[in-house]
């Protein structure tokens, strides 16, 4: 990739970052959680209790999702800065232009993402002792 196009596409990914901040920030900071917490009164039955606490579920981890993904986002805005955006964390090679069309705050290329996840999904599995 010539120098040119180099800069218009970095142009083109911190545009793009900074409106996906700019918008999770603003959902993070609409009146949702107020109107959660405003209904907080006594509910009427275990049916307006059940509605309620499932509200407050979703609400929760809607907001560590888009957490998660505005510290990608921040951290990809950092690598723009630094230089090193667009270049895999693991490997040190080009994450391809196509995968960050897709995920522009990526920190890894396909083929290390997949071994990260991996390792991730491997750590979750829990084996269970036998009680006899």
């Amino acid at each position: 990739m010539n120098r040119k196009a180099g800069k218009a596409a970095i142009t083109h990914f911190r545009k793009i970052l900074e409106e996906k901040g700019a918008d999770i920030r603003t959902r993070m900071s609409s009146g949702s959680f107020a109107e959660i917490v405003h209904r907080r009164g006594e509910p009427s039955d275990e049916g307006d209790l059940s509605q309620q606490s499932h509200e407050e579920w979703l609400f929760v981890n809607r907001n560590q999702l888009e957490i998660t993904v505005l510290k990608q986002v921040d951290s990809a805005l950092r690598r723009i800065e630094h230089g090193t955006f667009g270049i895999c964390q693991e490997c040190e090679e080009p994450i391809s232009a196509k995968r960050l069309e897709a995920v522009p705050w990526a920190r890894y290329c396909i083929p290390c993402q997949e071994r990260h996840n991996a390792l991730t999904d491997a750590s979750d599995i829990v084996f269970e002792e036998d009680d006899q």
